[in-house]
This record gives structure tokens, C-alpha cells and sequence, in this order.
């Protein structure tokens, strides 16, 4: 699972499992984060965004943070 652990991983679950059932309703995103996400998680709005995010991402992605110990380039 790499840097990341189980921890953030579930929150990102949460977290679109919340943005999923209110989406379908007609809320902007903005409206969702406000209400739904920021009180119970307390995320800015651009993590809220980094989420929704890496939930579309493969699995098997090596994070940003972690791809420059893999170049050989030098």
C-alpha cells in the first residue's frame, strides 16, 4: 500500500461513498464538500477534490511522492 495506509485509504472511501449518494440529488460539489465532507472529516476543498481523485486511480499507480526514487534517467 506504500506511504499511504489503511487509514487514508478508508477515508477516501468515505469519502466518495458520502460525494456518491448526494451527487445524484443535483448539489455542485462545492455544496457536497461544504455539508457533508468538511464537518465530519474537516478536509480543505482541494483534498476533498485530491480524493475523488485517487479513487479513480489504479491500484497499482506508484504515487507521485514516491516515482522519483524510480528514476534512472541520471
Amino acid at each position: 500500500m506504500g506511504r499511504r495506509g489503511v487509514s487514508y485509504q478508508k477515508r477516501v472511501a468515505d469519502v466518495n461513498r458520502i460525494y456518491d449518494q448526494h451527487v445524484r440529488s443535483g448539489l455542485p460539489n462545492r455544496e457536497i464538500w461544504r455539508r457533508y465532507i468538511y464537518p465530519v472529516y474537516a478536509i480543505s476543498e482541494r483534498t476533498f477534490y485530491n480524493m475523488l481523485k485517487v479513487s479513480e486511480e489504479p491500484r497499482t499507480a506508484v504515487p507521485e511522492d514516491l516515482q522519483l526514487f524510480f528514476n534512472f534517467e541520471d
